[in-house]
């Protein structure tokens, strides 16, 4: 059940994007835009990387689940990464983003709901994954609420893949970075495999359209990564004599 500070924050959060759409230029996120492109390609190349590195990738005869997937870019992700498109499932506050996401996918399995209530059975996905959602909520009961509910839906053996900042957004106080120490407490009983990445997005924007290149080794340096991409292991259940 719900509690008041619980509804004040999913109220927050519905009133925090409904700010941002009016704000935010569509073409915002385009990957027209060149450092999008970068961030993009960046990310896809460590998820994969991570993944592969601790038994979770590829994806075929695997059940997916994105928390706050929005309009599915990433459910499109899942699917080039072998995931069939009946095996997909998402959840997003937001009706709108659900509808686009069903005129791209309409085979997944897309709710409308709050992620503290996740409507799948236990041990329901193989992969469950969030895209910058946790830094987007401020409250940590409603955090750990989110993070249970992943945890809970997820299959022993599966993977949780992360993907969010590690620092504050100075200019942005609608969101908070999230410590590798906090992820770890985010999930208590799972196995957190985690690393820097994404190059500081201000930098970012000035320098790839002058040189994807220096780009490219400046995103070398740990210190000018602002996110955390982590893997997160469900043990798997002992085998029975």
């Amino acid at each position: 059940m719900k509690g008041r500070d619980h509804s004040a924050e999913l109220a927050r959060i519905e009133n925090e994007y409904a700010r941002r759409s009016l704000e935010i230029a569509p073409d915002t996120y385009s990957l027209a835009r060149p450092a999008n492109l970068f961030f993009n390609q960046q990310l896809v190349r460590a998820c994969i990387a991570l993944l592969q590195s601790h038994g979770g990738f590829p994806l075929h005869a695997r059940k997916v689940c994105d928390v706050g997937c929005g309009g599915g870019p990433w459910l499109l992700e899942f699917a080039k990464w072998g995931a069939s498109s009946g095996d997909l499932s998402g959840i997003d506050l937001n009706p709108e983003s659900i509808r686009r996401a069903a005129s791209r996918l309409p085979l997944a399995d897309l709710r409308t709901g709050d992620a503290a209530e996740l409507p799948w059975e236990d041990a329901t996905f193989d992969l469950v994954s969030q895209f910058t959602l946790f830094s987007s909520i401020l409250s940590e009961p409603v955090r750990r609420s989110v993070a249970a509910e992943m945890f809970r839906v997820l299959k022993p053996g599966g993977h949780i893949l992360w993907y969010d900042l590690r620092i504050d957004n100075p200019a942005n106080p609608a969101v908070r970075g999230i410590r590798a120490a906090e992820i770890q407490k985010l999930f208590p009983s799972g196995i957190v495999h985690l690393t820097k990445t994404t190059l500081a997005p201000p930098l970012a924007r000035r320098l790839v359209p002058l040189s994807w290149t220096l780009a490219l080794l400046l995103e070398k340096l740990p210190f000018l990564r602002t996110h955390y991409v982590a893997v997160i292991e469900k043990p798997a259940l002992p085998e029975t004599a």
